[in-house]
């Protein structure tokens, strides 16, 4: 499980570098567009440094990122038992994963296939055992024996027919006790069993809970916010070529486009490591095994 969060780690930091090239690339249109203008005589030197600006801080956050990359690289080899500095390469990017289990058939399969739930029914099998053993100590036993001598002669065998009782005299003592001790031994058993279970329930609420929320704020980021923050952009970008709007508006726009698609990425990989989670608690083998 700690090899896929770090994969995906990884996955994500390449994916950042990547909208941090990009986003240079078009902060170096808006300087050249406040350049031209400048050069012309139709905007103030401000603009052209505003933008050349925000261009190196990119480029700075271009080098943390690099240096975030070597971390995660460093991290997934010693996790995987090999040299920190062996190469890696950029890690392919990851089919979305469709998940489709409700969270009922997720609780179902977790109990099922969890080690710690079989171990804790087993003791409290072992204790539901012990209990009617020990109340058993508060009948009578019964012992019944048979014997038969053999005789010489004329004389016919002799058998004999022998029954003993054994009475729990002192049951309000030492019977009872033992029911007693039985049954805090079931009770305890099952309160593990309880606790276990819960405990289960509550990871894979909290890791479905954040699938499905990182679900819904990949499809406003892909369907609404970004493409509505590039139309945005362009559009800004070419009023301020015109003279139309100003380079602060232009450039306000970029940087919510760069926000908001390296949100639905981060969300992306979010929704990843909650289905490689509940993969893992439920018990589903890779490939779509159970």
């Amino acid at each position: 499980m700690k090899v896929k969060e770090l994969y995906y780690d990884l996955f994500l930091g390449y994916r950042n570098l990547d909208l941090l090239k990009d986003r240079v690339a078009l902060f170096s249109r808006i300087e050249d567009a406040a350049t031209a203008r400048y050069s012309s005589g139709m905007g103030p030197q401000q603009d052209v440094l505003m933008a050349q600006t925000e261009k190196y801080m990119l480029l700075e956050k271009e080098e943390m990122q690099k240096q975030k990359i070597q971390s995660l690289e460093a991290m997934l080899n010693s996790t995987l038992g090999r040299e920190v500095n062996s190469p890696l390469g950029r890690p392919s990017d990851p089919s979305p994963n469709v998940f489709t289990r409700s969270m009922d058939e997720l609780l179902r399969m977790a109990y099922e296939n969890s080690p710690e739930v079989r171990s804790r029914e087993k003791m409290v099998g072992s204790s539901e055992t012990r209990v009617r053993m020990a109340e058993k100590e508060y009948y009578p036993d019964f012992t019944f024996t048979g014997n038969v001598m053999k005789r010489r002669g004329e004389f016919d065998d002799m058998w004999s027919l022998t029954a003993a009782m054994n009475i729990p005299l002192y049951y309000r003592t030492k019977q009872r006790q033992a029911v007693s001790e039985a049954k805090a031994s079931l009770s305890e058993a099952r309160n593990e069993l309880e606790a276990t279970r819960l405990m289960i329930a509550s990871n894979i609420r909290d890791s479905y809970s954040m699938l499905t929320s990182a679900q819904r704020l990949m499809e406003l980021y892909r369907d609404g916010l970004i493409p509505k923050t590039t139309q945005d952009f362009e559009s800004a970008l070419a009023g301020y070529s015109a003279g139309k709007v100003d380079a602060l508006t232009v450039i306000s726009r970029l940087r919510a486009l760069l926000e908001f698609e390296t949100l639905y990425w981060a969300q992306f990989v979010e929704k990843e490591k909650a289905a490689a989670r509940l993969d893992s608690m439920a018990g589903i083998m890779e490939g779509g095994g159970q």
